[in-house]
């Protein structure tokens, strides 16, 4: 008899590996080989012009010059990495948030035409970036639509800008309302840290880099909306219904009941936002093209732009293999985070 479960355990077994292969087979051709010769050519000075054999095998020298030696290499590395930061930092709470809020009013018991809300809050999701990057583009003009309504909502008070060709930081443009600029500030911001001034680091994002957050904002919250829409759904109606009971209004339903039960959607939804923001490219790529005066430049176009304009394969391997580990410890973080929360 236990010979005879065993021997069925195998076949079981033989079964199920015989099911996986195609797709084992799929993953390790798509995913795992191009990491590896991806990890091998960082550590290589490919111009990813000549044969992959020719390439010279250089050791941390990519990474030293983006890590270690003062220069442009290291200075355009940083500065890709603090507008990715920015756009990050500005991006998913924001579209967090919004998704959320789009979540709950379609997901109303009441409300009318469900349908047509929800397709019409995810269609930007789906839509192409490329496309929806030139609309923009034309509306971010300075006689553009955003222009036009803006200048309409303040009363003519709104100064038209050419969003796009704009270089000055946020932060800057607050400071210099009290006074502060480059030539007036202390010693200590024009200091020089990992290639860069202080001054830069604290610039904020650009109004280049807010036209472009904005637009990844709307493409994206109708994605985060489907998600959070199908945690809403998968809670069970007597909660609500013994937390009316109880007294509770609709805000301290919100609050007391619907965040705690979200808290692991939540952390889902940011995680997945984190990673999408420090991987935007295509939008940079149609908007601005890292400009203007690199203040859109993120880490995922400084890789193209080195490996395939600047024929410098082996250091865009290199900062796209910091790029992951970056994604990486954002991720163990986020989940570090929501496992201490369930606990």
């Amino acid at each position: 008899m236990a010979t005879g479960i065993k021997q069925q355990d195998r076949q079981d077994a033989i079964a199920g590996w015989l099911f996986m292969t195609p797709a084992l087979f799929l993953f390790a051709f798509f995913v795992f080989i191009p990491i590896f010769f991806a990890v091998y050519f960082s550590f290589t000075d490919w111009n990813g012009i000549s044969p992959p054999t020719e390439a010279r095998f250089i050791g941390a020298e990519n990474f030293r010059v983006l890590l270690l030696e003062d220069g442009i290499r290291r200075a355009d590395f940083f500065k890709a990495l603090k507008n990715t930061a920015y756009f990050s930092l500005g991006v998913v709470p924001m579209q967090t948030a919004l998704a959320l809020l789009l979540a709950v009013v379609v997901n109303q018991r009441r409300l009318r035409f469900k349908g047509f809300f929800r397709t019409a809050y995810y269609f930007p999701s789906i839509t192409s970036s490329i496309a929806i990057s030139m609309l923009f583009l034309f509306l971010y003009q300075r006689n553009g639509l955003v222009n036009q309504v803006l200048q309409t909502i303040t009363f003519g008070l709104w100064q038209p800008i050419a969003w796009m060709a704009d270089p000055r930081g946020l932060f800057h443009i607050i400071f210099g309302w009290f006074g502060l600029t480059l030539e007036t500030a202390p010693d200590w911001m024009r200091a020089n840290v990992l290639s860069l001034p202080v001054w830069d680091w604290i610039s904020g994002p650009s109004v280049a880099l807010m036209g472009i957050m904005l637009l990844n904002t709307w493409t994206t919250i109708g994605t985060m909306m489907v998600i959070f829409l199908a945690a809403l759904q998968d809670v069970p109606r007597e909660v609500y219904e013994a937390a009316e009971i109880d007294g509770a209004n609709g805000r301290q339903i919100f609050f007391s009941v619907t965040l705690p039960l979200l808290r692991p959607t939540l952390f889902f939804v940011v995680t997945l936002g984190l990673i999408g923001t420090f991987q935007v490219f295509d939008q940079v790529y149609v908007m601005s093209a890292g400009g203007p005066a690199k203040t859109t430049l993120t880490v995922a176009y400084l890789v193209y732009r080195n490996g395939f304009t600047n024929s410098q394969m082996g250091l865009a391997a290199a900062i796209a293999l910091l790029l992951f580990i970056i994604i990486f410890t954002l991720t163990l973080v986020q989940r570090r985070i929501t496992e201490g929360k369930k606990e």
